[in-house]
């Protein structure tokens, strides 16, 4: 009797608990969160209380500890100080609207004199930035989320080496737990140890250091800045192509990616990302030191683009480059061309690219045939058909490759290009940048970019689609349900 009792009470006691969670939880979690998302997180909640809410617990907190918040809209205070008005803009008056809503934002306006060049060749990037580190004299800064110290990679560190050997201070931040995952990667900061560069961790996990905060909140920005008079950014990390990963090699992966190096005035909003972040991680203000105003940037001769550098991510009160993505596909009168690996959209940017097509637009979308993460891959197919049918143009890039390139382009003369990706990921969870660029000159060298996409990969029509087998649909929308979980 005394064990059945016992055991009516251990049940009694665990109903009640589940009982105060699921309260706790309807009061608590649609606080200041998406509807889809606290749905997301009810359902996995009330369905299993105690795993529901101890993952919630872990990562349930979308932004970043109060202290870093503070910091950044004191950053973004400074920066708006200092970077002065904007730049007059021969645009429409939809387009001057959206550079005014980034530069509320952000603190940075649009700036002229600055000129732009793709690069779509990996190890061609790679080689770009190193060649123009040899050029350094002042400074080199580097930030991306995953650095390795590789054979792809080599010529990259050789080129910091021999400028910190000339007097030029190299400094490098690095995404914590995305470049500490990487093979070897003791190695690699043993190197820079070695080589003599200063550098330090982005958003480190390390709870007995007083440094914590949700793991999975990482800095996914990339680029580089020489002197504050070029620079270079994109969607590409800095490893191999296959991301050093037996599993990749295995499966014959290898990464596609688009980066663009810039001159000009926009240089020093590159630089003040970099300066930013630099501050945020070691406390050390460069601002005086080492900033380059962008009236001081040499002008390049074939200076016709207007840029805006745009910063967002969780220290930031909202997604910035939600925003932005969203205004230019409604301000886009003739056509909305889309490149991203993980397209995980929310309701918002759906409902803004199948208006598009309702208005006419020729919208397109570059995604790839395979996917190096099974859920992401699975949610993002979860909204094919839907797309298919509004009349999105589906266009597949080709196995063994990941298409990893961030950018699009939005009628004959604007286009975005960075290191955020079109999914929830990026818009609420990362610390992304995304070069707003006006000028027919550079969209035309993405038309080219986007014309290589359409000769190497297929388009994926709806008829194809629909006989998709039921088992991988099922397994779509499944993920698709815990990819609002943010």
């Amino acid at each position: 009797m005394d064990g059945i009792l016992s055991a009516n009470l251990i049940w009694t006691i665990l109903a009640l608990a589940a009982l105060a969670i699921n309260v706790l939880a309807l009061i608590y979690i649609p606080r200041d969160r998406k509807p889809t998302a606290a749905m997301a997180w009810l359902l996995l909640i009330f369905l299993l209380p105690f795993v529901g809410m101890a993952l919630y617990l872990l990562i349930g907190n979308f932004r970043l500890p109060k202290r870093r918040r503070d910091e950044q809209a004191r950053i973004t205070a400074m920066i708006a100080e200092r970077a002065g008005d904007h730049a007059q803009v021969d645009a429409s008056r939809w387009l001057q609207r959206v550079a005014q809503q980034n530069h509320a934002l952000t603190g940075l306006p649009v700036v002229g004199d600055s000129s732009a060049r793709l690069i779509d060749d990996y190890q061609g990037s790679i080689d770009a930035m190193a060649a123009a580190i040899d050029t350094a004299e002042r400074y080199v800064h580097v930030e991306f989320y995953i650095v390795a110290w590789d054979a792809t990679t080599q010529r990259f560190f050789a080129a910091m080496e021999a400028a910190v050997r000339r007097g030029v201070t190299v400094r490098l931040l690095a995404d914590y737990i995305a470049s500490r995952k990487i093979p070897k990667s003791e190695e690699t900061f043993a190197e820079l140890d070695r080589i003599g560069v200063l550098w330090s961790w982005m958003l480190p996990v390390r709870p007995f250091k007083r440094e914590y905060q949700r793991p999975d909140l990482r800095n996914h920005r990339k680029l580089v800045v020489v002197d504050g008079a070029v620079g270079f950014v994109g969607s590409q990390n800095l490893i191999s192509r296959d991301y050093d990963s037996e599993k990749n090699i295995a499966r014959g992966l290898m990464w596609q990616e688009l980066v663009s190096r810039v001159d000009g005035a926009v240089v020093a909003q590159v630089d003040a990302v970099f300066l930013s972040d630099w501050l945020t991680e070691t406390g050390e203000d460069l601002s005086e030191s080492e900033r380059v105003p962008a009236s001081a940037v040499p002008i390049p001769l074939d200076a016709d683009l207007h840029c805006q550098m745009v910063p967002s991510g969780p220290a930031y009160g909202t997604e910035i480059n939600l925003r932005m993505f969203l205004s230019l596909i409604h301000g886009a009168t003739e056509r909305v061309i889309l490149t991203s690996p993980y397209f995980v959209p929310d309701e918002a940017m759906i409902y803004a690219i199948t208006t598009a097509c309702q208005r006419g637009l020729d919208v397109q979308l570059f995604v790839s045939e395979l996917g190096d993460q099974g859920m992401v891959y699975h949610a993002q197919r979860s909204y094919y058909e839907t797309l298919l049918r509004a009349g999105v143009r589906i266009f597949l890039y080709p196995a063994p490759y990941i298409l990893h390139a961030k950018h699009f382009s939005i009628d004959d003369d604007v286009a975005v290009i960075g290191s955020s990706n079109m999914d929830i990921r990026s818009f609420s969870l990362n610390a992304e940048m995304s070069l707003l660029v006006h000028g027919r000159s550079f969209v035309a060298q993405m038309r080219e970019v986007e014309q290589k996409y359409r000769s190497v990969g297929r388009e994926l029509t709806l008829e194809e689609w629909l006989r998709e087998p039921a088992k991988s649909t099922f397994l779509d929308g499944l993920f698709r349900l815990t990819s609002a979980l943010n």
